[in-house]
Protein backbone atom coordinates (compact mmCIF):
# COMPACT_ATOMS: atom_id res chain seq x y z
CA UNK A 1 0.00 0.00 0.00
CA UNK A 2 1.35 3.47 -0.91
CA UNK A 3 1.72 5.87 1.67
CA UNK A 4 -0.97 7.84 -0.63
CA UNK A 5 -3.34 5.70 -0.67
CA UNK A 6 -4.02 5.26 2.95
CA UNK A 7 -6.96 7.81 3.48
CA UNK A 8 -8.76 5.53 1.05
CA UNK A 9 -8.13 2.64 2.58
CA UNK A 10 -8.72 3.62 6.21
CA UNK A 11 -12.22 5.07 5.13
CA UNK A 12 -12.68 1.48 3.60
CA UNK A 13 -12.44 -0.42 6.82
CA UNK A 14 -15.59 -1.61 8.74
CA UNK A 15 -16.97 0.07 11.33
CA UNK A 16 -16.64 -1.76 14.83
CA UNK A 17 -20.04 -1.98 14.88
CA UNK A 18 -19.61 -4.08 12.12
CA UNK A 19 -17.39 -6.58 13.73
CA UNK A 20 -20.64 -7.64 16.47
CA UNK A 21 -21.88 -11.30 16.09
CA UNK A 22 -25.07 -12.22 17.93
CA UNK A 23 -25.45 -14.98 20.16
CA UNK A 24 -23.40 -14.72 22.85
CA UNK A 25 -22.72 -12.83 25.74
CA UNK A 26 -20.42 -10.75 27.60
CA UNK A 27 -21.09 -13.34 30.57
CA UNK A 28 -20.15 -16.37 28.41
CA UNK A 29 -17.47 -15.03 26.95
CA UNK A 30 -15.89 -13.84 30.32
CA UNK A 31 -16.55 -18.00 31.74
CA UNK A 32 -15.01 -19.04 28.78
CA UNK A 33 -11.71 -16.98 28.33
CA UNK A 34 -10.57 -15.45 32.01
CA UNK A 35 -8.17 -16.83 31.63
CA UNK A 36 -7.13 -16.45 27.83
CA UNK A 37 -5.32 -13.31 25.70
CA UNK A 38 -8.30 -12.50 24.42
CA UNK A 39 -11.96 -12.30 23.82
CA UNK A 40 -13.61 -13.69 20.49
CA UNK A 41 -15.38 -11.46 18.29
CA UNK A 42 -18.13 -13.29 18.53
CA UNK A 43 -18.59 -11.63 22.06
CA UNK A 44 -19.38 -8.72 20.61
CA UNK A 45 -23.29 -8.72 21.34
CA UNK A 46 -24.06 -7.92 24.78
CA UNK A 47 -27.24 -9.81 26.51
CA UNK A 48 -27.76 -9.44 30.05
CA UNK A 49 -28.80 -12.52 31.80
CA UNK A 50 -29.48 -10.41 34.92
CA UNK A 51 -30.81 -12.35 37.95
CA UNK A 52 -33.94 -12.58 39.42
CA UNK A 53 -34.94 -11.82 43.53
CA UNK A 54 -32.89 -10.34 45.63
CA UNK A 55 -30.30 -12.82 46.69
CA UNK A 56 -27.08 -12.43 47.36
CA UNK A 57 -25.80 -13.60 44.85
CA UNK A 58 -27.63 -10.71 43.09
CA UNK A 59 -26.31 -7.76 45.29
CA UNK A 60 -22.97 -8.98 45.17
CA UNK A 61 -22.82 -9.10 41.23
CA UNK A 62 -25.00 -5.46 41.30
CA UNK A 63 -21.62 -4.46 43.37
CA UNK A 64 -19.47 -5.86 40.95
CA UNK A 65 -21.09 -3.98 38.52
CA UNK A 66 -21.50 -0.59 40.22
CA UNK A 67 -17.23 -1.40 40.61
CA UNK A 68 -16.65 -2.41 37.44
CA UNK A 69 -18.90 1.02 36.33
CA UNK A 70 -16.93 2.91 38.50
CA UNK A 71 -13.43 1.55 37.28
CA UNK A 72 -14.25 2.32 34.01
CA UNK A 73 -15.29 5.46 34.79
CA UNK A 74 -12.00 6.71 36.71
CA UNK A 75 -9.71 4.67 33.81
CA UNK A 76 -11.74 6.40 31.12
CA UNK A 77 -10.81 9.89 32.58
CA UNK A 78 -6.99 8.86 33.43
CA UNK A 79 -6.91 8.07 29.80
CA UNK A 80 -8.33 11.30 28.64
CA UNK A 81 -5.66 13.40 30.90
CA UNK A 82 -2.80 11.30 29.38
CA UNK A 83 -4.15 11.98 25.70
CA UNK A 84 -4.29 15.87 26.60
CA UNK A 85 -0.44 15.74 27.81
CA UNK A 86 0.99 13.71 25.14
CA UNK A 87 -1.63 16.09 22.27
CA UNK A 88 0.19 19.32 23.82
CA UNK A 89 3.53 18.40 23.73
CA UNK A 90 2.74 17.16 19.98
CA UNK A 91 1.04 20.68 19.51
CA UNK A 92 4.12 22.05 20.47
CA UNK A 93 5.98 20.63 17.08
CA UNK A 94 6.32 22.71 13.89
CA UNK A 95 4.92 20.42 11.29
CA UNK A 96 7.89 20.00 9.40
CA UNK A 97 9.88 19.39 12.47
CA UNK A 98 7.72 15.64 12.54
CA UNK A 99 10.45 14.12 10.22
CA UNK A 100 13.37 15.31 12.38
CA UNK A 101 15.73 12.88 14.83
CA UNK A 102 16.59 14.62 17.80
CA UNK A 103 18.33 11.81 19.10
CA UNK A 104 20.33 9.69 16.97
CA UNK A 105 19.83 6.13 18.84
CA UNK A 106 15.44 7.14 18.50
CA UNK A 107 12.84 7.02 15.90
CA UNK A 108 12.16 10.38 13.94
CA UNK A 109 9.00 12.29 15.96
CA UNK A 110 6.42 10.72 13.68
CA UNK A 111 7.37 7.56 15.16
CA UNK A 112 5.77 8.51 18.16
CA UNK A 113 2.94 10.72 16.68
CA UNK A 114 1.67 7.57 15.41
CA UNK A 115 2.77 4.90 17.91
CA UNK A 116 0.46 5.92 20.94
CA UNK A 117 -2.18 5.17 19.75
CA UNK A 118 -1.43 1.89 17.43
CA UNK A 119 -0.18 0.56 20.67
CA UNK A 120 -3.66 1.23 22.51
CA UNK A 121 -5.47 -0.23 19.65
CA UNK A 122 -2.63 -2.99 19.35
CA UNK A 123 -3.80 -4.18 22.81
CA UNK A 124 -7.09 -3.39 23.28
CA UNK A 125 -8.58 -3.60 20.12
CA UNK A 126 -6.97 -6.05 18.25
CA UNK A 127 -5.22 -8.46 20.77
CA UNK A 128 -8.56 -8.39 23.25
CA UNK A 129 -11.82 -6.94 21.25
CA UNK A 130 -10.53 -9.34 18.52
CA UNK A 131 -11.13 -6.80 15.95
CA UNK A 132 -9.54 -7.80 12.41
CA UNK A 133 -6.75 -5.32 11.12
CA UNK A 134 -6.68 -2.18 9.50
CA UNK A 135 -3.16 -1.92 7.56
CA UNK A 136 -0.82 -4.48 9.00
CA UNK A 137 1.81 -2.20 7.57
CA UNK A 138 1.12 0.41 9.46
CA UNK A 139 0.60 -1.52 12.86
CA UNK A 140 4.46 -3.09 12.55
CA UNK A 141 5.21 0.67 11.35
CA UNK A 142 4.14 2.10 14.64
CA UNK A 143 4.60 -1.05 16.89
CA UNK A 144 7.23 -0.67 19.06
CA UNK A 145 10.01 1.85 20.15
CA UNK A 146 13.81 1.40 19.54
CA UNK A 147 16.59 0.90 21.81
CA UNK A 148 20.23 0.43 19.62
CA UNK A 149 23.28 -0.21 20.68
CA UNK A 150 26.08 2.20 20.14
CA UNK A 151 27.07 2.19 16.07
CA UNK A 152 23.26 0.51 15.60
CA UNK A 153 21.71 3.75 15.18
CA UNK A 154 18.79 4.01 12.31
CA UNK A 155 19.08 5.50 9.21
CA UNK A 156 16.10 5.59 6.88
CA UNK A 157 15.61 8.57 5.11
CA UNK A 158 12.11 10.66 6.24
CA UNK A 159 10.77 9.39 3.21
CA UNK A 160 10.05 6.10 4.77
CA UNK A 161 7.63 7.82 7.00
CA UNK A 162 3.67 8.28 5.88
CA UNK A 163 3.31 12.03 5.59
CA UNK A 164 1.88 13.95 8.49
CA UNK A 165 -1.87 14.16 7.17
CA UNK A 166 -2.39 10.33 6.83
CA UNK A 167 -0.65 9.94 10.33
CA UNK A 168 -3.63 11.47 11.73
CA UNK A 169 -6.13 9.92 10.12
CA UNK A 170 -4.92 6.84 10.96
CA UNK A 171 -4.72 8.10 14.64
CA UNK A 172 -8.88 9.51 14.71
CA UNK A 173 -9.51 6.20 13.19
CA UNK A 174 -7.49 4.11 16.21
CA UNK A 175 -8.78 7.00 18.32
CA UNK A 176 -12.42 6.29 18.22
CA UNK A 177 -12.51 2.92 17.91
CA UNK A 178 -10.55 2.25 21.29
CA UNK A 179 -13.35 4.61 23.10
CA UNK A 180 -15.31 2.33 21.70
CA UNK A 181 -13.89 -0.68 22.97
CA UNK A 182 -13.24 0.93 26.55
CA UNK A 183 -17.15 1.26 26.46
CA UNK A 184 -18.32 -2.00 25.98
CA UNK A 185 -15.05 -4.43 26.84
CA UNK A 186 -15.99 -6.03 29.77
CA UNK A 187 -13.33 -5.88 32.39
CA UNK A 188 -12.34 -9.66 32.35
CA UNK A 189 -9.26 -11.68 31.47
CA UNK A 190 -6.25 -8.83 30.59
CA UNK A 191 -8.88 -6.41 31.61
CA UNK A 192 -9.70 -7.83 34.97
CA UNK A 193 -8.54 -4.66 37.25
CA UNK A 194 -8.39 -2.50 34.33
CA UNK A 195 -5.21 -4.26 33.71
CA UNK A 196 -4.52 -4.11 30.01
CA UNK A 197 -6.01 -0.30 29.95
CA UNK A 198 -3.99 0.69 32.87
CA UNK A 199 -0.93 -0.34 31.10
CA UNK A 200 -2.08 1.89 27.82
CA UNK A 201 -1.79 4.93 30.49
CA UNK A 202 1.03 4.45 31.75
CA UNK A 203 2.69 3.34 28.77
CA UNK A 204 1.17 6.89 27.29
CA UNK A 205 2.73 8.70 30.06
CA UNK A 206 6.11 7.59 29.98
CA UNK A 207 6.21 8.57 26.49
CA UNK A 208 5.37 12.14 27.45
CA UNK A 209 8.77 11.90 29.11
CA UNK A 210 10.07 10.64 25.97
CA UNK A 211 8.29 13.44 24.20
CA UNK A 212 9.97 16.31 26.42
CA UNK A 213 13.68 14.90 26.32
CA UNK A 214 13.46 14.78 22.46
CA UNK A 215 11.64 17.93 22.41
CA UNK A 216 14.33 19.41 24.26
CA UNK A 217 16.72 18.70 21.27
CA UNK A 218 14.56 19.99 18.51
CA UNK A 219 16.12 23.66 17.49
CA UNK A 220 13.85 26.54 19.45
CA UNK A 221 12.21 27.38 15.63
CA UNK A 222 11.28 23.98 15.42
CA UNK A 223 8.71 24.38 18.24
CA UNK A 224 6.28 26.16 19.93
CA UNK A 225 8.51 28.10 22.54
CA UNK A 226 7.15 28.47 25.77
CA UNK A 227 8.22 29.93 29.39
CA UNK A 228 11.74 30.56 29.96
CA UNK A 229 12.75 28.95 33.33
CA UNK A 230 13.39 30.76 36.82
CA UNK A 231 15.58 30.22 39.79
CA UNK A 232 18.60 30.12 37.68
CA UNK A 233 20.66 32.34 39.72
CA UNK A 234 19.70 30.55 43.19
CA UNK A 235 22.76 29.94 45.45
CA UNK A 236 24.15 26.78 45.84
CA UNK A 237 23.78 24.77 48.67
CA UNK A 238 26.55 22.82 50.50
CA UNK A 239 27.14 18.98 49.87
CA UNK A 240 27.40 17.63 53.20
CA UNK A 241 27.52 13.98 53.67
CA UNK A 242 24.58 12.18 55.93
CA UNK A 243 24.89 8.54 57.21
CA UNK A 244 22.08 6.15 56.47
CA UNK A 245 21.75 3.56 59.11
CA UNK A 246 21.87 -0.32 58.29
CA UNK A 247 18.38 -1.66 57.80
CA UNK A 248 16.16 -3.45 55.61
CA UNK A 249 15.20 -1.76 52.49
CA UNK A 250 12.13 -3.17 50.94
CA UNK A 251 12.34 -3.50 47.14
CA UNK A 252 9.16 -3.83 44.44
CA UNK A 253 5.54 -4.10 45.10
CA UNK A 254 3.37 -7.29 45.95
CA UNK A 255 1.93 -9.31 43.13
CA UNK A 256 -1.62 -9.45 44.78
CA UNK A 257 -1.47 -5.69 45.90
CA UNK A 258 -4.48 -5.18 43.75
CA UNK A 259 -3.27 -2.04 41.98
CA UNK A 260 -1.64 -2.15 38.48
CA UNK A 261 2.50 -2.27 38.39
CA UNK A 262 4.74 -3.41 35.43
CA UNK A 263 6.23 -6.63 35.68
CA UNK A 264 9.53 -5.83 36.71
CA UNK A 265 8.17 -4.27 39.93
CA UNK A 266 7.44 -8.07 41.24
CA UNK A 267 8.05 -9.42 43.23
CA UNK A 268 8.18 -7.54 46.59
CA UNK A 269 11.23 -8.75 48.81
CA UNK A 270 13.20 -7.17 51.61
CA UNK A 271 17.28 -6.16 51.68
CA UNK A 272 19.27 -6.21 54.13
CA UNK A 273 21.68 -2.84 53.56
CA UNK A 274 24.96 -2.10 55.61
CA UNK A 275 25.57 1.09 57.38
CA UNK A 276 26.69 3.75 54.56
CA UNK A 277 27.09 7.43 53.87
CA UNK A 278 25.65 9.52 50.76
CA UNK A 279 25.30 13.08 49.43
CA UNK A 280 22.46 15.10 50.89
CA UNK A 281 21.81 16.60 47.61
CA UNK A 282 22.29 15.53 43.84
CA UNK A 283 25.05 16.19 42.41
CA UNK A 284 25.03 19.88 40.88
CA UNK A 285 25.89 21.58 37.74
CA UNK A 286 28.45 23.90 39.85
CA UNK A 287 29.89 20.64 41.59
CA UNK A 288 30.32 19.23 38.28
CA UNK A 289 31.62 22.08 36.94
CA UNK A 290 34.65 21.40 38.94
CA UNK A 291 35.23 17.93 36.96
CA UNK A 292 34.64 19.35 33.97
CA UNK A 293 37.35 21.93 34.69
CA UNK A 294 39.88 19.81 36.50
CA UNK A 295 40.37 17.60 33.27
CA UNK A 296 37.85 15.06 33.81
CA UNK A 297 36.69 14.21 30.61
CA UNK A 298 40.30 13.97 29.58
CA UNK A 299 41.54 11.38 32.42
CA UNK A 300 40.95 7.96 31.06
CA UNK A 301 41.03 6.67 35.07
CA UNK A 302 38.43 7.99 35.63
CA UNK A 303 36.54 6.18 32.80
CA UNK A 304 35.72 2.46 32.27
CA UNK A 305 37.36 0.84 29.12
CA UNK A 306 33.63 0.82 27.24
CA UNK A 307 32.90 4.27 28.78
CA UNK A 308 35.89 5.58 27.68
CA UNK A 309 35.60 4.52 24.09
CA UNK A 310 32.55 6.16 23.79
CA UNK A 311 33.28 9.35 25.04
CA UNK A 312 36.41 9.39 22.44
CA UNK A 313 33.97 8.33 19.26
CA UNK A 314 31.04 11.02 20.16
CA UNK A 315 33.66 13.36 21.07
CA UNK A 316 31.97 14.25 24.61
CA UNK A 317 33.66 16.68 26.48
CA UNK A 318 31.11 17.98 29.10
CA UNK A 319 27.36 17.22 29.98
CA UNK A 320 24.67 17.02 26.59
CA UNK A 321 22.71 19.72 28.49
CA UNK A 322 25.86 22.27 28.63
CA UNK A 323 27.03 24.46 25.91
CA UNK A 324 29.65 26.49 25.56
CA UNK A 325 29.46 30.55 24.56
CA UNK A 326 31.40 33.41 24.66
CA UNK A 327 29.94 34.37 27.85
CA UNK A 328 30.72 30.94 29.78
CA UNK A 329 28.69 27.96 30.09
CA UNK A 330 25.16 28.10 29.44
CA UNK A 331 22.24 25.61 30.04
CA UNK A 332 20.35 24.74 27.09
CA UNK A 333 16.87 24.59 28.62
CA UNK A 334 13.49 23.45 26.99
CA UNK A 335 12.58 26.76 25.09
CA UNK A 336 15.69 28.69 25.48
CA UNK A 337 19.59 29.23 26.85
CA UNK A 338 20.41 30.59 30.22
CA UNK A 339 23.59 30.99 32.33
CA UNK A 340 24.75 27.65 33.52
CA UNK A 341 22.02 27.25 36.83
CA UNK A 342 24.90 26.44 39.84
CA UNK A 343 22.26 25.36 41.87
CA UNK A 344 20.26 23.01 39.72
CA UNK A 345 21.01 18.77 39.78
CA UNK A 346 23.38 18.27 36.52
CA UNK A 347 21.89 15.71 33.85
CA UNK A 348 23.94 13.32 32.31
CA UNK A 349 24.91 9.99 31.09
CA UNK A 350 25.65 6.66 33.85
CA UNK A 351 29.16 6.70 32.30
CA UNK A 352 29.34 10.72 33.24
CA UNK A 353 27.91 10.29 36.16
CA UNK A 354 30.32 7.05 37.40
CA UNK A 355 33.30 9.87 36.24
CA UNK A 356 32.37 11.57 38.45
CA UNK A 357 32.43 9.42 41.29
CA UNK A 358 35.54 7.75 40.37
CA UNK A 359 37.02 11.56 40.39
CA UNK A 360 35.84 12.00 44.33
CA UNK A 361 37.19 8.40 45.27
CA UNK A 362 33.30 7.38 45.61
CA UNK A 363 30.95 5.17 43.74
CA UNK A 364 27.19 5.48 42.85
CA UNK A 365 24.36 4.36 45.32
CA UNK A 366 22.88 0.98 44.53
CA UNK A 367 19.35 -0.07 43.70
CA UNK A 368 18.66 -1.38 47.56
CA UNK A 369 20.95 1.40 48.86
CA UNK A 370 18.50 4.25 47.08
CA UNK A 371 15.37 2.84 48.85
CA UNK A 372 16.96 2.73 52.19
CA UNK A 373 18.13 6.27 52.16
CA UNK A 374 14.73 7.35 50.09
CA UNK A 375 12.81 5.64 53.61
CA UNK A 376 10.18 8.02 55.17
CA UNK A 377 9.52 10.09 52.21
CA UNK A 378 5.49 11.06 52.10
CA UNK A 379 5.43 14.03 49.61
CA UNK A 380 7.39 13.41 46.67
CA UNK A 381 7.94 16.99 44.93
CA UNK A 382 5.93 17.23 41.60
CA UNK A 383 8.07 20.07 39.57
CA UNK A 384 5.37 19.90 36.70
CA UNK A 385 8.05 21.95 34.39
CA UNK A 386 10.40 21.18 31.41
CA UNK A 387 13.45 22.23 33.51
CA UNK A 388 14.59 21.38 37.43
CA UNK A 389 14.90 23.36 39.64
CA UNK A 390 17.19 24.06 42.43
CA UNK A 391 18.55 20.76 44.39
CA UNK A 392 17.18 22.27 47.77
CA UNK A 393 14.08 23.52 46.47
CA UNK A 394 11.94 21.46 47.76
CA UNK A 395 12.97 20.56 51.66
CA UNK A 396 9.20 18.87 51.98
CA UNK A 397 9.94 15.95 50.31
CA UNK A 398 13.15 15.18 51.96
CA UNK A 399 13.92 11.37 53.32
CA UNK A 400 13.45 10.44 56.89
CA UNK A 401 17.30 10.49 57.19
CA UNK A 402 17.82 13.94 55.48
CA UNK A 403 18.27 13.32 51.59
CA UNK A 404 16.98 15.78 49.09
CA UNK A 405 15.75 15.47 45.56
CA UNK A 406 15.35 11.29 45.72
CA UNK A 407 12.20 11.72 43.71
CA UNK A 408 10.87 14.57 41.32
CA UNK A 409 14.02 16.99 40.15
CA UNK A 410 15.44 14.71 37.99
CA UNK A 411 16.11 10.03 37.30
CA UNK A 412 18.86 9.06 40.33
CA UNK A 413 21.42 6.77 38.61
CA UNK A 414 22.10 3.52 40.68
CA UNK A 415 24.88 1.46 40.24
CA UNK A 416 22.50 -1.73 40.17
CA UNK A 417 22.12 -3.53 36.28
CA UNK A 418 18.45 -3.62 35.53
CA UNK A 419 17.62 -7.67 36.20
CA UNK A 420 14.29 -9.09 37.48
CA UNK A 421 13.33 -9.57 41.12
CA UNK A 422 12.80 -12.91 42.70
CA UNK A 423 9.75 -14.88 41.29
CA UNK A 424 9.73 -12.39 38.35
CA UNK A 425 6.61 -13.46 35.75
CA UNK A 426 6.30 -11.37 32.76
CA UNK A 427 3.04 -9.70 31.74
CA UNK A 428 1.23 -12.09 29.64
CA UNK A 429 -0.50 -8.92 27.54
CA UNK A 430 3.14 -7.54 27.18
CA UNK A 431 6.01 -9.47 27.89
CA UNK A 432 9.28 -7.99 26.30
CA UNK A 433 8.05 -4.56 28.05
CA UNK A 434 11.41 -5.75 31.18
CA UNK A 435 12.31 -9.08 29.82
CA UNK A 436 14.12 -7.94 26.58
CA UNK A 437 16.41 -5.69 28.50
CA UNK A 438 16.88 -8.00 31.10
CA UNK A 439 20.72 -7.68 28.79
CA UNK A 440 23.39 -6.55 31.41
CA UNK A 441 23.41 -3.52 29.47
CA UNK A 442 20.96 -1.39 31.25
CA UNK A 443 21.22 0.50 34.72
CA UNK A 444 18.53 1.27 37.43
CA UNK A 445 17.10 4.73 37.67
CA UNK A 446 15.16 5.69 40.86
CA UNK A 447 12.23 8.79 41.72
CA UNK A 448 11.38 10.39 38.40
CA UNK A 449 12.18 13.92 36.64
CA UNK A 450 10.46 17.53 36.21
CA UNK A 451 8.64 15.63 33.38
CA UNK A 452 7.69 12.43 34.93
CA UNK A 453 3.96 12.26 35.90
CA UNK A 454 2.91 11.52 39.46
CA UNK A 455 1.49 8.05 38.77
CA UNK A 456 4.88 6.82 38.40
CA UNK A 457 6.50 8.30 40.69
CA UNK A 458 5.51 5.02 43.40
CA UNK A 459 8.46 3.80 45.45
CA UNK A 460 8.37 0.66 43.01
CA UNK A 461 8.66 1.85 39.90
CA UNK A 462 11.73 0.93 38.18
CA UNK A 463 13.19 2.90 35.11
CA UNK A 464 16.10 1.80 32.88
CA UNK A 465 18.57 3.14 30.12
CA UNK A 466 22.04 2.13 28.54
CA UNK A 467 24.94 4.18 30.16
CA UNK A 468 25.99 6.06 27.44
CA UNK A 469 22.47 7.55 26.91
CA UNK A 470 22.99 11.25 28.30
CA UNK A 471 19.49 13.39 26.78
CA UNK A 472 17.32 11.89 30.28
CA UNK A 473 17.03 13.82 32.75
CA UNK A 474 18.85 11.65 34.95
CA UNK A 475 20.83 13.29 38.32
CA UNK A 476 23.15 11.32 40.08
CA UNK A 477 24.79 11.26 43.58
CA UNK A 478 27.56 9.89 45.37
CA UNK A 479 27.67 7.24 48.05
CA UNK A 480 30.32 5.20 50.35
CA UNK A 481 30.97 2.56 52.62
CA UNK A 482 31.41 3.41 56.59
Amino acid sequence: MAWQDAPRHFASVPSLSGARRCGRSWSDASRERANTCALSRSAWHSTCSGCIGVTTHSIRHDHKQQSTRALRHELKRRLLRARAITDRLFARIRPSAFYERPVAERHRLIFYLGHLETFDWNLLCHRLAGLPSHSREFERLFAFGIDPALGDEPNESRDSWPTLHVVRLWNALLRQQVNRVIDELPFVGWLDRGWALQACIEHRLMHAETLCYLLHRLPFSAKKLGLAPTRIATPEPSNDWIVIPSGEATLGAPKAAGRFVWDNECDEHRHWVPKFRMQRYPVTNGAFLNFVEAGGYQERSFWGPADWAWRERAGIEHPSFWERSTTGWQWRAMFTRVPLPLAWPVYVSHAEANAYACFLQKRLPSEAEWHRAAFGISNPSQVHACDPGPVDAYPESQSAYGAHGLVGNGWNWTSSVFAPFPNFAPQAFYPGYSANFFDGRHFVLKGGSPCTDGSLMRRSFRNWFQPHYPYVYATFRCAEGT
